[in-house]
């Protein structure tokens, strides 16, 4: 790159390389970083190594008038921001190894007046403590540069619109901190930024999605309520609904992303006794992965009873969410690991049509898969199984409402 970055991206995945192709859209020069080498070649290459709408033309253009370059190190630049993840350790308690590290490696390029931004999800009080390692590493910086969290909200499939019209919070550990980095997102942001400091804006990304995965457990409770009552939950929802006041989301088979599935923990993990119905909400909805799973058990055997044969299975779906390529956390394909588990000799067809191919699975065209299975069950309710015409003779396990 012919110019110094005024950005340095530390992580290219989901949200990273979306966010850094944005900026270089707006010809500020970025300076992206990654530990996969074969990343790097990629972005590099004007490619990308994820799959989201938009990025591909958004990341070649860059790379092509040099806006954006890739690298497995930061350089000196104007502007920090920490896009990395923020995976679990035992007993479902957050990991911030990768934003702390992430922080190691920009630590000696820090200059007086320099701005540092994590938005990656993290539990209440990283920014602080990043702040506290920065200024123990480099104590002549103290209270020298700005430091703030802008958490992401963006949706799978729809990010690079997302990422310039959703509103974003922003805080900072101090005022100046706030205004700054506002002052930095105002340069590619449309929607509105909001001013707060870096406690809250770290707990309201965890707070919108335990309320998501607190809204889908109540769904996903009726859900398994109704099976034993022999109640349709689907028309049971919709006459609900019908009421001014009540919204009530639509069962699954469980919840999956890098989100609404783990984001709850955050908060559990660090205030266990005042998380209750957050904590209750994540069993719920880890529960009707399982349950979902013994259906397909028992639908097993009851067919081999009927019929005197094994029958032939199709699981219809493994993405986290209807119409992405996305598996990252995905209820389906915990039931579908769990299924084959308890295989025997049955003949298994998987789909999932928004891939290719997996490295576990053998993947079925969900045409034939539907046409030769005995029993079908939908795990993931993606437009092309709405269309399917199934033969009346076939068992059908409805997980996701795809003919509610």
């Amino acid at each position: 790159m012919s110019k110094r970055p005024s950005v340095v991206m530390i992580g290219l995945g989901y949200i990273g390389l979306p966010t850094a192709a944005l900026i270089a859209q707006n010809k500020t020069y970025v300076h992206g970083v990654d530990i996969n080498p074969s990343v790097v070649e990629t972005i590099n290459q004007g490619k990308i190594h994820i799959v989201e709408p938009e990025l591909d033309i958004a990341v070649a253009k860059a790379v092509k008038e040099g806006y954006l370059k890739a690298a497995t190190t930061p350089v000196e630049a104007n502007t920090y921001l920490i896009v990395v993840p923020t995976p679990f350790k035992a007993k479902n308690e957050p990991d911030i190894s990768f934003v702390e590290a992430a922080t190691r490696a920009v630590v000696p390029l820090l200059k007086k007046d320099d701005l540092y931004i994590i938005e990656s999800t993290s539990p209440v009080g990283t920014t602080e403590k990043m702040m506290q390692l920065i200024y123990t590493e480099r104590p002549e910086l103290d209270g020298k540069i700005n430091i703030a969290y802008c958490p992401e909200r963006v949706l799978p499939g729809n990010v690079m619109y997302e990422l310039v019209h959703n509103d974003r919070v922003i805080g900072g550990v101090n005022e100046k901190a706030t205004e700054k980095a506002v002052a930095f997102y105002k340069q590619f942001i449309k929607g509105a930024l909001h001013k707060t400091n870096a406690r809250t804006a770290e707990m309201c990304k965890l707070v919108e999605n335990a309320s998501r995965d607190v809204q889908i457990a109540f769904a996903n409770e009726l859900s398994l309520i109704c099976d034993k009552a022999d109640i349709n939950v689907w028309e049971l929802i919709d006459l609900a609904n019908k009421h001014p006041r009540v919204n009530i989301l639509q069962p699954g088979c469980g919840v999956g992303g890098h989100c609404i599935a783990v984001d709850p923990y955050f908060i559990v993990a660090e205030y266990p006794m005042e998380s209750k119905i957050i904590g209750t909400a994540r069993e719920i909805n880890n529960y009707k992965s399982f349950w979902c799973a013994e259906k397909v058990q028992t639908a097993k055997l009851e067919f081999e009873l009927k019929h005197g044969r094994k029958p032939s299975i199709a699981l219809m779906g493994l993405a986290f969410k209807p119409n992405i390529d996305d598996l990252r956390e995905s209820p389906a394909k915990y039931i579908a690991q769990k299924v084959l588990q308890n295989a025997n000799n049955e003949e298994y067809y998987i789909v999932e049509p928004n891939i290719t191919d997996h490295k576990v699975f053998k993947l079925t065209p969900y045409k034939d898969a539907a046409k030769q299975a005995d029993i079908i069950a939908f795990l993931v309710a993606h437009d092309e199984f709405k269309t399917l015409e199934i033969a009346e003779d076939k068992v059908v396990l409805d997980f996701c409402g795809v003919f509610k």
